[in-house]
């Protein structure tokens, strides 16, 4: 029998309430935007991004653990845990538990995201080449979406495709607009390839001011656009109503891509400008399925 959506997940109020308040901690707009959705998705939503938000802070070392990759084989084990056993330790674990039940989240897409956050522990990532990059794209990025698709209810397989694109385009979009903030923390996730091409040292406290490293960002811009558009296009394919939180945060970013292929990236510490105005309309006009 299929379930109601407008009913939200069978779990306690105090665990709902647990996992609402990591959400709302960590500052992010995100929580807003997605009370937009029936109870049940946006619980599960909530779910899946307080998992993201807690091996993120891990990975970033912005957490109370002394050992990261400890502290996230430890999340591995107790996502394992959650699907061999049925029971969860915490609130936020009998959280994930109702939205994997209800949603037939897969297991190996919550792997996935902590292998993501386990390629940014230790040594930095400096210079991957271009096939590291993308599996680190498909793990950070489109995993989370592969878990939000089935949430939202998205047909298969055409939402594992949408999210396979719109993930990379917006980890790229991501990458492109934090090159001078990773480059103090010693990283740098431009590919070895472009920077030979380029002529842009692998050296993170350089890159930022090589000559080259306009024209390399363009053709990572490019590709990002590519994606987006590639999204989109199977998301006309998509149940309108499936499809609006994904149509949503690609509007979201497409503004943002614009604005830096706009300011260039002859200087990335220059502040970006975004209109926000014109990425609220842009975000409107996605909500309500009319062309962007």
């Amino acid at each position: 029998m299929k379930k109601d959506a407008s009913l939200g997940l069978v779990c306690a109020p105090a665990d709902l309430a647990a996992v609402e308040e990591i959400v709302t901690r960590s500052g992010t707009s995100f929580g807003k935007g997605m009370r937009i959705l029936p109870p049940a998705r946006r619980d599960a939503m909530f779910a899946v991004y307080a998992f993201c938000r807690e091996v993120d802070d891990i990975a970033d070392g912005d957490s109370a653990h002394e050992d990261s990759r400890a502290a996230l084989g430890a999340w591995r084990e107790r996502i394992s845990a959650l699907y061999r056993t049925r029971e969860g330790r915490d609130a936020l674990d009998r959280v994930l538990l109702a939205a994997i039940e209800r949603f037939h989240l897969r297991e190996e897409d919550f792997l996935a995201v902590i292998d993501g956050m386990l390629m940014d522990c230790g040594a930095p990532i400096v210079a991957p080449d271009e096939v590291t990059l993308d599996l680190y794209c498909d793990r950070v990025a489109s995993a989370v979406g592969r878990l939000s698709v089935r949430i939202f209810g998205t047909p298969e397989p055409v939402g594992d495709e949408v999210a396979h694109h719109l993930g990379r385009a917006l980890q790229l979009t991501n990458i492109l607009r934090d090159i001078s903030e990773d480059a103090e923390r010693g990283r740098l996730y431009l590919p070895r390839e472009l920077l030979k091409r380029f002529g842009v040292p692998t050296d993170p406290r350089e890159a930022p001011y090589a000559r080259g490293l306009d024209g390399l960002c363009r053709v990572l811009a490019a590709r990002a656009q590519d994606h987006f558009r590639k999204a989109e296009e199977l998301m006309r394919r998509c149940p309108p109503a499936t499809i609006r939180p994904a149509r949503v945060m690609a509007a979201s970013y497409e503004v943002v891509l614009g604005a830096l292929m706009r300011r260039g990236w002859r200087n990335p510490a220059v502040p970006l400008h975004v209109w926000d105005g014109w990425k609220k309309f842009r975000m409107l006009l996605a909500w309500a399925g009319l062309p962007l």
